[in-house]
């Protein structure tokens, strides 16, 4: 089916639906989603962020800036303890878990303003990796109208780029609780070295990235046509201090480059 046919399905889909809370983040599936529900529905669309310890807190800035862009109402719920004892203990079911609190909140705040449906930002490439939260999704009946309709990652890309979304080539960006091995406990304190030390390579310019974390190694995946970036003796020993300086004891750099969900390689599916 080509593109231009999906939006055409996705807008009769929201028109279906009526009044929608759209899951924000701000990523490039959801702002996509947000965009094409406030042209369709107008004021019966709202944005719900969720803003807990696994977020960052440069991501939920720019989600509110998208939906003020928008002229979205946006509400931000701030989770100050996420205290889900099995997302802190980090199984492979800890995204399953994570899923379940987070969208039982976003359908309360649904509740409270008289919103039908929640709907997600959820594509049909989803489908292809390891996602326990996608169970959790099936079992709050959330809505996915992205997948429903068929949009793949590029198709959403594609579509952005000609509505002149900002987020048309942002890289993908999971929570900050994916750099964590299963099994490793997940702390705040975790969480923000993690974070502040994904915010120095932006500040080095780098676009596609994670800090993985092995106790206290800090493994820096980079997209592989951004390696070359790192082979300079001053950045790299800018890097090595700044990441010590943050709280790593040892600083290494990935050779094969970022991979999405490449924590998940250690499990099986």
């Amino acid at each position: 089916m080509e593109v231009s046919k999906k939006l055409e399905k996705l807008k009769a889909r929201l028109l279906e639906l009526e009044s929608i809370a759209v899951a924000y983040s701000g990523g490039v599936d959801s702002n996509f989603l947000l965009k094409v529900a406030k042209d369709t529905l107008g004021d019966n669309v709202v944005a719900v962020t969720l803003h807990a310890m696994m977020h960052s807190q440069r991501e939920i800035e720019e989600a509110r800036q998208y939906a003020k862009e928008f002229g979205v109402n946006h509400i931000v719920v701030n989770v100050e303890n996420f205290e889900v004892k099995e997302f802190i203990e980090n199984n492979i079911q800890r995204c399953y878990y994570c899923k379940k609190t987070v969208f039982e909140k976003i359908k309360s705040v649904a509740k409270e303003h008289n919103i039908k449906y929640v709907v997600d930002g959820t594509n049909l490439d989803d489908l292809g990796d390891y996602r326990p939260g996608l169970k959790a999704l099936e079992e709050l009946n959330i809505i996915s109208p992205l997948k429903e309709c068929n949009l793949t990652k590029e198709d959403i890309r594609i579509l952005s780029k000609k509505m002149n979304l900002k987020t048309f080539n942002k890289p993908a960006f999971a929570c900050l609780a994916t750099r964590i091995p299963y099994g490793t406990k997940i702390t705040k304190e975790v969480l923000r070295k993690i974070e502040k030390s994904e915010e120095y390579l932006i500040e080095l310019g780098f676009e596609q990235f994670r800090v993985r974390i092995h106790e206290d190694i800090a493994r820096i995946e980079v997209g592989k046509d951004e390696i070359h970036k790192f082979f300079s003796e001053d950045k790299l020993n800018k890097t090595n201090n700044k990441l010590k300086e943050i709280g790593f004891k040892y600083v290494t750099l990935d050779m094969a480059g970022y991979e999405m969900g490449s924590m998940n390689k250690a499990i099986q599916k």
